[in-house]
Order: structure tokens, then sequence, then C-alpha cells
């Protein structure tokens, strides 16, 4: 077995629940070495797979003046740093499939005949992300799949959550069978988000582990008006722990959460990023909820007549 397998394996298997955290990008390769110092001694601590998580570029920003990160030459590095001094697997985000300049010089470094995003990421990277917006995308979800990586798949906003089913079977058709997907949240309005804690039920039609999102899911998209003109994404920090009891208390596989030490200076996605210094208690908590919680067995319900 490879070991892209045996790490879905131990991550579908864990109990009560893996973890995806970490800064929302790179800021610089201390500051993500620094956090996955310590996010990793708190989910040793309490017994939780952890993979780490941080983007080298962030594509999808409302401002073009928005801090993106490194880039993916330097970001990669950067993370590659992290996976050898800590011991931890790796999720990071990409955009496109096809040819980029930075990607043909990674790959030609390190002697890879495909100049493909995907297969730059795929070098370091042990889960590779599919971000909610191009959750349909054929092309990018096949060269994701080809690099034998785990997929981990957002739902897009704007999306039913029977869509998954569809995306997942993209990665499988294209050999690759280890594959999640993650609730993010649905749009409601112009600058908002809900969290319909049924699509954490229905996407299990997937077939794959369901990682809920307790952080992006709390964004307020465009929702904040910038001095001098411009908007930025704002968010609901303070429900953070809400949606994760929810989703907790449901039964998911996997959390997915930002992480950072000092969220209100953080470039990208301060507002829905969960302080680094409440992490450890937020964990034990969902853990607690996690124990006593029979959410990922269905509930059998017996519709015969009742007779006294």
């Amino acid at each position: 077995m490879d070991s892209s397998a045996l790490l879905y394996n131990k991550l579908k298997s864990a109990e009560p629940f893996f973890v995806l955290a970490g800064p929302n990008v790179i800021e610089s390769e201390e500051h993500v070495l620094r956090m996955a110092s310590h996010i990793k001694t708190i989910t040793s601590k309490l017994g939780l797979p952890l993979v780490f998580k941080s983007s080298f570029d962030k594509a999808n920003r409302t401002s073009s003046k928005s801090f993106r990160g490194p880039g993916l030459a330097e970001g990669l590095k950067i993370l590659e740093k992290v996976k050898v001094a800590y011991d931890l697997p790796i999720v990071t985000d990409v955009h496109e499939a096809g040819q980029d300049l930075c990607s043909m010089l990674f790959l030609l470094r390190n002697n890879s005949p495909s100049f493909h995003t995907c297969d730059a990421v795929g070098r370091v990277a042990d889960v590779i992300q599919i971000p909610a917006f191009l959750c349909r995308q054929t092309d990018l979800l096949v060269a994701a799949a080809q690099t034998g990586k785990i997929i981990n798949i957002k739902k897009g906003q704007f999306c039913a959550p029977s869509v998954m089913t569809n995306s997942a079977e993209k990665v499988r058709l294209a050999g690759n069978q280890n594959v999640m997907v993650c609730e993010r949240g649905t749009m409601f309005g112009y600058s908002d988000l809900i969290v319909d804690p049924r699509n954490l039920e229905w996407m299990r039609e997937a077939d794959c582990p369901i990682v809920a999102d307790i952080t992006h899911s709390l964004q307020q998209p465009a929702g904040k008006k910038l001095e001098g003109g411009g908007v930025a994404s704002g968010g609901l920090r303070d429900l953070i722990p809400c949606i994760a009891r929810t989703a907790v208390a449901v039964g998911v596989d996997g959390i997915f959460m930002e992480v950072h030490d000092d969220p209100l200076s953080a470039p990208v996605d301060g507002p829905t990023q969960w302080p680094l210094r409440h992490l450890e208690e937020l964990l034990e908590e969902l853990v607690a909820i996690a124990r006593v919680t029979k959410g990922k067995k269905q509930f059998r319900i017996d519709l015969t007549p009742f007779r006294d």
C-alpha cells in the first residue's frame, strides 16, 4: 500500500476525528514553522491526527491589493521544511491544472517529466485541496487526482451537497480512490454564509470522509468596507465554536480550521482565523462531544405501527 493510501486510511479511521489546521497563508518561514510546532504539540496531546495546512498563493482574493503569499516555488520549499522538521503531512490548495513558469522551474529542478502545477504541489503536499469555487472544474480535479495524493474537495458556496458526489467521482474515475469532501457554507444573500447541518449527512452519498470547515464557513464575503473605498471579506469568529460543536455532534470525520497566533494582524482572512491561544480549549471540548455522540451511525427509524 502506498503512502497516500496509508494516510487516507489513517484519517478515515481516526477517532473521534482528524484535524486539518494551520494559518491561512504562508506569511514567512519562521511563522509557519512556529505555528506547526504549537499546533502539533496540541493535537498530539489530544491524540488527534494532524495534517498541517497553509497556502502558498491565495489566488481568489476580493481585492487585487490583498496579500497572496510567497508563490509556488518558495511556498513549497517552506512547506517541505515544515514536513521534514515536524514529521507532518501537508495540505495546501491548487487553483489551476495547467502549466506555469514557477511549476516548470520547480519540477525541472526535481527532474520531473511533467510541468503541471498539481504535479509540483504533489511533490510536497500529502493532501491537495480543491477550492470551493473550483469544485466542479473537471480538468483541475483530474490533474490533482493523477498525482495520487489525497484530494480534499471543498463544496462550492453555490452548490447543492449532491454535487460533491459527482466531484468525488471525477477523482475516482481518474484513478484515485483517496478523496474526501468538505462543507464550508452556502451563500445566503450577497455577503453572508449559512451552514446547513443536513449537508453533512447528504454529502455522505459521496461515499468518502466528510470534513467540516469551521472557519471559512463563518466568512462574510465582501462584507467589510475599507477606508478609501473597496471591500474585503469579514467574518464571525465568535460563532466558530457553534459551528464546530454542531459538526462534531453530527459526526464528521475531520475538522478543517485556520489558526493564527495574532488574528488581528493576519494579512488574509483574519476575521475567521481561530486564535492559537484557544485551540487546545476548543479541541478538548470537541473531543468530549465526539466521544458521546452517535452522529457517525445512521439512526434506524422503524415506521411499523406502534402497538401497546
